[in-house]
């Protein structure tokens, strides 16, 4: 039993079938080193090589919902203890270059597998929320790249150039590709999701 469930780590990426047959169907997490090293979101989105310039300059002037939580640098399950916050893009990117001058450089990425528009007054009263926030309370996450069921709430499409579908998923029907970026570091409480999907770490570190 204890074999059975004991996390699997693979420097090769197997085939569709055997990630099929021999991982998927266990149930259990699998981590595959550098599966995604040929992306060009690796080098692009590298705040480190002026990726933050880069994203702000594809996507700055889209709107997104950020999460803001009273609990950070920890942040719990209960939707209830975040405040949903729509900002354009470019204000976040503006917090995580704030936070690297000022801090350090510990702004993370990550792209997950498994249209909103605002009067301006909105805008202000949303942007307004977050001067009053200390930076490290905010996040983004799922945020859309890909969603096959609703289009219309596809933020991100502009960014799906920079990614590339991993080979293990080539017979998979992906029914969203997300965004996820934090400012600082975070700590998340355990948990599971729903549906399976493929955490993909393009800068920063995940443990």
């Amino acid at each position: 039993m204890e074999d059975s469930l004991r996390l699997q780590s693979f420097d090769q990426l197997p085939s569709a079938a055997q990630f099929a047959s021999q991982i998927e169907s266990r149930n259990v997490p699998a981590v595959f080193v550098g599966c995604v090293k040929g992306w060009k979101a690796v080098s692009k989105w590298n705040p480190s090589n002026g990726g933050l310039g880069y994203l702000e300059e594809r996507v700055g002037s889209f709107m997104v919902e950020a999460m803001l939580s009273q609990t950070a640098p920890v942040f719990y399950g209960d939707l209830r203890s975040h405040e949903r916050v729509p900002l354009p893009f470019s204000t976040f990117i503006g917090f995580c270059k704030w936070h690297r001058q000022n801090v350090g450089n510990s702004c993370s990425i990550n792209s997950n597998s498994l249209g909103h528009q605002l009067g301006e007054s909105d805008t202000e009263q949303g942007c307004s929320t977050f001067v009053d926030a200390a930076p490290k309370q905010i996040y983004l996450a799922q945020i859309p790249i890909i969603n096959a069921e609703n289009e219309e709430i596809v933020q991100l499409e502009t960014l799906q150039e920079d990614i590339q579908l991993p080979a293990i998923l080539e017979e998979k029907n992906l029914s969203s590709i997300n965004l996820w970026m934090n400012i600082a570091q975070a700590r998340s409480s355990a948990h599971y999701d729903p549906h399976h999907n493929l955490l993909c770490i393009v800068t920063g570190r995940k443990q």
